[in-house]
């Protein structure tokens, strides 16, 4: 698909379909990466965080937000390597 370069302030810009967005998932931010003489443009991966607050409660009802390492540790123990 060939689209022009358009100005937009100082900048310069291109309109993307909205249907090639779709196709692609691509809702409201990009990635931008340069590859030689090429432009990569990448889907951001959404929210990779959303949910933490309410898994780590459910984790916390549950009292499975236990330490997997106790962090009582004896460094100086014989036993203990870095």
């Amino acid at each position: 698909m060939r689209v022009n370069i358009i100005s937009i302030g100082n900048s310069k810009g291109i309109r993307i379909p909205k249907a090639l967005l779709n196709q692609c998932q691509i809702h409201e931010e990009v990635d931008l990466v340069a590859d030689g003489k090429k432009i990569v443009i990448k889907p951001t991966k959404d929210h990779p965080r959303k949910d933490w607050g309410n898994r780590f409660a459910d984790m916390a009802k549950n009292k499975d937000d236990v330490l997997i390492i106790n962090d009582l540790i004896d460094i100086k123990d014989n036993e203990w390597t870095w």
